[in-house]
C-alpha cells in the first residue's frame, strides 16, 4: 500500500490533526487542560517514532512521507513552543535557538537534496528530538505540578545542548554543502 493510504503516512496525518487539539488544550482553561495537552502532545510525538519505524521495517517509505513527516514534526514543535512562549512558560530566546537550528538544517537538507544527497537523521538528531519532546512535556506538566519546575528547567538546558550539538554535527558531517 503506497501513498497516503500507507500506515506511516496515516500516522503522520494523525500527528498533523493532533496539532490543533494540543494547541486548543494548552490555551483552554477546562479542568486538567494541561494534562490533556501533555497527553495529546505525547501521543503526537510518539507517532513520529512509530511512523518512521513502520515505514523502514515494512518498506513503506514514500516520497509523500519523506515530505510530510518533517513538516508535521516541525509544525508540532513550533506550535507548542509558540504557545509556551506566549504564556511566558519558556523564554523567547530558547525558542529562537531551536527554530534557528531547524531552519539551518532544513536549508542544509534542501541544498544537499538539490545535489542528489539525502541527509538522514543522526544519533545527535534523534537525541535532539527526544530531549525537545521531554522538555516540552515537562514544561507543560510543570504548570499543574509545580514540583516539576527544577526538572523542567534542567530539561531546557539538556534540550538546548542537544539542539546546538546536533546542529553542529550536521554542519560538520555535511560541511561540503555549507562551504562550497
Amino acid at each position: 500500500m503506497r501513498g497516503l493510504l500507507a500506515l506511516p503516512n496515516q500516522l503522520t496525518v494523525l500527528r498533523l490533526l493532533l496539532i490543533p487539539v494540543v494547541g486548543l488544550s494548552l490555551t483552554s482553561s477546562f479542568t486538567y487542560h494541561d494534562q490533556v495537552g501533555a497527553a495529546v502532545y505525547a501521543t503526537a510525538a510518539a507517532t513520529d517514532t512509530l511512523d518512521g519505524y513502520i515505514a523502514r521495517s515494512r518498506k513503506l517509505v514514500t516520497e509523500l512521507g519523506k515530505f510530510l513527516d518533517p513538516v508535521a514534526d516541525k509544525l508540532l514543535v513550533i506550535t507548542v513552543l509558540a504557545i509556551l512562549v506566549s504564556q511566558s512558560v519558556i523564554p523567547f530566546w530558547v525558542v529562537v535557538v531551536i527554530f534557528a537550528r531547524e531552519f539551518l538544517i532544513t536549508g542544509l537538507r534542501s541544498i544537499a537534496a538539490s545535489q542528489g544527497v539525502v541527509v538522514g537523521s543522526t544519533p545527535w538528531g534523534k537525541s535532539k528530538t527526544l530531549t525537545q519532546n521531554c522538555m516540552i512535556g515537562l514544561l507543560i506538566l510543570e504548570r499543574p505540578f509545580g514540583v516539576l519546575h527544577a526538572v523542567a528547567v534542567a530539561s531546557v538546558v539538556v534540550a538546548l545542548t542537544a539542539t546546538v550539538l546536533s546542529g553542529l554535527d550536521y554542519l560538520w558531517r555535511y560541511r561540503r554543502f555549507v562551504i562550497g
